[in-house]
C-alpha cells in the first residue's frame, strides 16, 4: 500500500516537473543549448553567443537551430545594471568606404515585461566605437550618453545618443516606437555618423550582433528570435 501510495504521488508531481521543464525550453529539442556563461556556437557564418557579463546575474540558457532561428530563457533578479546580451553576429570585415550595402532583418518575440532592449551591436574591427540600435525596449532602462537629437535612417526614426563607457565611444540610436520585425539599412547609418557627424573616419566595420540586452527578467522570461539575417557586399 505504501509503495503504491508513493506511485500514485509521483505521477503528477513527474507531470508538473516535467510542464516546468518544457515552459523554459523550445517547443522541440533544439540543435544546440547551452547554459554556460560564455557558450558560443557556430552555424553558416554566424557565431551564437550566450554572454552573461553583468554582476549580480541569474540562470539563464541559450538554444538555436540555426542564427535566424534561436531564443533565451532568462531569470536575472529584479536589480538594476545588465547581466547579459545574448546575441548572434557576423563579421563584416570592411571599411565603411568599401561596403556597398550593409542591410539586416529581424523579427522576434518578446516579452510584455521585465527591463532589457533588443538591439543590434556594431563594432569597428578595433572594437573603438560601439553603434548600438535599440528596435524595442521594456522597463527602466536607457542608453549611455546624452540626446543628439532625432533623424530618420536606415527605414527608421531614431533619437541618437552620443557617451563613452570609459574604454569606447558609444553611439545609441533608440527606436521612436517598438517593432518586433523589421530590417535596417545599416551602411547609411555608419555613412551618416562618418560623413554628418565626423564622429568616426573610415573604420573597418567588424561585428554586426543582434540580441537582448537584459538588466532583469525575475521568474524567468522568454526571448525568441524568429529571423534574423546580415548581408554585405
Amino acid at each position: 500500500m505504501q509503495r503504491a501510495a508513493r506511485t500514485l504521488f509521483l505521477t503528477p508531481l513527474i507531470a508538473l516537473l516535467a510542464l516546468i521543464g518544457f515552459a523554459a525550453a523550445p517547443a522541440q529539442a533544439a540543435t544546440w543549448s547551452s547554459s554556460d556563461q560564455w557558450g558560443t556556437w557556430s552555424n553558416g557564418g554566424y557565431t551564437l553567443y550566450n554572454n552573461i557579463w553583468g554582476s549580480g546575474a541569474g540562470s539563464q540558457t541559450i538554444w538555436a537551430n540555426s542564427s535566424s532561428d534561436w531564443g533565451v530563457w532568462a531569470n536575472h533578479p529584479n536589480t538594476g545594471g545588465i547581466k547579459s546580451y545574448p546575441n548572434a553576429k557576423k563579421v563584416v570585415g570592411k571599411k565603411i568606404s568599401a561596403i556597398n550595402t550593409l542591410t539586416s532583418n529581424y523579427s522576434v518575440t518578446v516579452p510584455s515585461s521585465g527591463a532589457y532592449n533588443t538591439s543590434y551591436d556594431i563594432w569597428d574591427s578595433n572594437y573603438a566605437y560601439e553603434i548600438m540600435l535599440w528596435v524595442n525596449k521594456t522597463g527602466p532602462v536607457g542608453p549611455l550618453g546624452t540626446s543628439q537629437g532625432t533623424v530618420t535612417l536606415g527605414g527608421h526614426t531614431w533619437t541618437v545618443y552620443k557617451g563613452s563607457n570609459g574604454s569606447n565611444q558609444v553611439f545609441s540610436f533608440i527606436r521612436g516606437s517598438n517593432s518586433s520585425s523589421g530590417s535596417v539599412d545599416i551602411k547609411s547609418i555608419v555613412n551618416w555618423i562618418k560623413n554628418t557627424k565626423g564622429w568616426f573616419g573610415d573604420v573597418t566595420i567588424g561585428d554586426v550582433q543582434f540580441g537582448y540586452e537584459i538588466t532583469s527578467s525575475a521568474g524567468g522570461l522568454d526571448f525568441r528570435t524568429n529571423g534574423f539575417g546580415v548581408s554585405a557586399s
